[in-house]
């Protein structure tokens, strides 16, 4: 069995880092879903958490998003505890999130979904009703559909606009809920090219929950989980053999 990773096989992170979980247990009802996890994401970095479907990956993202409540343990961000606030209150403080299944309104057009993203932008920033240029490059296709509803987008291209619409909010921490899921390869590598651009140019850091071996990849760092613990992290470039064998074949 593969051990916990040893806290020198991370590199030092910065004084505050983006994100910082500290012993998290999560409940539902009386199943315990998540086991004193602790996780780390470096400022500027992209982080990887993989494992098997069912070990609380997607549970962890949303306690980190406040749709779950911890029985114990600490989240803060950027030096913060985002233990009080609300799922709306961590979006204004620069928190982006993707969630599993894209959550694309089908009725509204491309634009109006791209809006939308802004109201996670913090008060006092600048109210401009405008879609950014930067945006628009990092998914061109995106730029073609605008007056097309979300609906009719493909899945690959729902991602895309959902990524995108978190990006309108100007987060410094995007949270990526298995971003490939069901997507054919050639818009996958759009969306691994697109997300380590974004952190390569704007020092946005970035947790990805992903299964795409070639994504988790490009993370800088990566953490496992299995039965709801941590049982593995290091450099995403050194994912040996038997980790991949381990947490990410079916």
């Amino acid at each position: 069995m593969i051990q916990t990773a040893p806290a020198s096989t991370l590199p030092p992170v910065p004084v505050t880092p983006t994100l910082k979980v500290s012993a998290l247990n999560v409940y539902y009802g009386e199943s315990h879903i998540l086991r004193n996890v602790d996780m780390t994401i470096p400022q500027g970095k992209m982080v990887c958490l993989i494992g098997r479907n069912g070990v609380g990956k997607t549970t962890l993202l949303k306690t980190v998003m406040g749709l779950l409540a911890p029985r114990s343990g600490q989240i803060d961000y950027q030096g913060r505890s985002l233990l009080p606030l609300p799922t709306h209150k961590r979006a204004k403080l620069g928190i982006g999130y993707v969630p599993q299944g894209r959550e694309v309104i089908p009725r509204l057009t491309v634009r109006e979904n791209l809006l939308i993203g802004l109201e996670a932008k913090p008060k006092g920033s600048s109210s401009k009703k405008d879609i950014p240029e930067d945006i628009l490059q990092l998914f061109p296709v995106l730029k073609e559909m605008l007056s097309r509803m979300g609906g009719d987008l493909s899945g690959g291209q729902q991602q895309q606009l959902a990524i995108a619409r978190a990006l309108m909010g100007r987060p410094q921490l995007l949270v990526l809920d298995e971003p490939t899921e069901g997507i054919q390869p050639s818009i996958i590598l759009d969306i691994e090219n697109a997300v380590r651009q974004i952190v390569e140019t704007s020092g946005m850091s970035v947790l990805l929950v992903e299964q795409h071996l070639h994504f988790a990849q490009q993370a800088d760092y990566y953490y496992a989980m299995q039965k709801g613990g941590i049982v593995a992290s290091g450099a995403a470039k050194e994912l040996s053999g038997d980790v991949i064998q381990k947490f990410l074949a079916v």
